[in-house]
């Protein structure tokens, strides 16, 4: 299984003020981000994980899910975790007019913006879709996306040995951006096994900073 899709290699290719996909190479470095969230049931098992191991994430949220859950939302920004932007409802804007894929992104930078204070947040669009049109306009505004490098492969509902055995055999290397998901237990179950040999080998977990 390809945890490094070509799709997102080529979005490399593009300058980081616009579209990230790695971060810091230090030699030590990467960075868990986790999408979907936040969530009632998943969610608050992941941060005790991450609490447990000292290790910050950035959690990209949706702002529906944000308005049922803001006591999630500032256990994760109090807990020195990242808030991203998800979209609103977390429909596809492969087929929405540009006036609702802003909507979309304003509306949960708004009320994302009541936990931390910010006007923007950083943003991934649902299902890694943008269209030229978003690409355009973050471009003006000095706006970036961020996407991945490393793909977990956590959405798949495969058994948690697989999972385990996929990340042993082809581990995150130094800058990668991980994609993960807080909507099921597999990325924690997955993570209660690895974080502490990834730890024991020196690797170091960050949140994403903030920025335009």
């Amino acid at each position: 299984m390809n945890m490094r899709p070509r799709k997102y290699q080529l979005l490399n290719l593009l300058p980081d003020a616009l579209v990230q996909t790695t971060g810091l190479r230090d030699g030590h470095t990467r960075y868990l981000t986790f999408d979907d969230g936040p969530d009632p049931t998943y969610t608050p098992p992941l941060l005790d994980l991450l609490a447990k191991h000292n290790v910050k994430a950035s959690f990209f949220l949706v702002g529906q899910k944000v308005e049922r859950q803001p006591k999630l939302v500032e256990r994760i920004l109090a807990e020195g975790h990242m808030l991203g932007n998800h979209s609103y409802s977390h429909w596809s804007f492969k087929r929405m007019t540009t006036r609702k894929k802003l909507s979309e992104i304003h509306s949960t930078d708004a009320l994302l913006s009541a936990f931390d204070g910010r006007l923007q947040h950083r943003m991934r669009p649902p299902h890694g879709y943008v269209g030229a049109d978003l690409l355009c306009y973050f471009a003006m505004q000095r706006r970036s996306f961020v996407y991945w490098s490393y793909d977990s492969l956590d959405y798949q509902d495969r058994p948690t040995q697989e999972m385990i055995g996929r990340l042993r055999a082809d581990p995150p290397l130094p800058g990668d951006i991980v994609l993960m998901h807080d909507d099921s237990s597999r990325a924690h179950d997955a993570l209660s096994v690895m974080l502490p040999e990834w730890l024991l080998e020196g690797h170091i977990f960050r949140a994403l900073p903030q920025g335009a």
